[in-house]
């Protein structure tokens, strides 16, 4: 089997200044747990995950609405 047999088609970007809610909201509306974090012209930068944002929320004690 290959790759392009069982991959994601139409993949959509997050901007890098995104916010974790916003990012949050669109994985959800896709049903994705990660999301390719693209800069100018598309070019992809990053990657963020469902995963990531508990990470980086939980021991905080903040909600993703909340910056800083």
């Amino acid at each position: 089997m290959q790759i392009k047999e069982i991959m994601t088609w139409g993949v959509e970007c997050i901007d890098p200044n995104a916010t974790l809610q916003e990012a949050a909201q669109k994985m959800r509306q896709l049903d994705v747990g990660s999301l390719p974090v693209c800069g100018d012209n598309d070019r992809l930068v990053g990657m963020i995950t469902d995963r990531d944002i508990t990470c980086a929320q939980w021991p905080t004690g903040r909600i993703p609405t909340q910056r800083g």
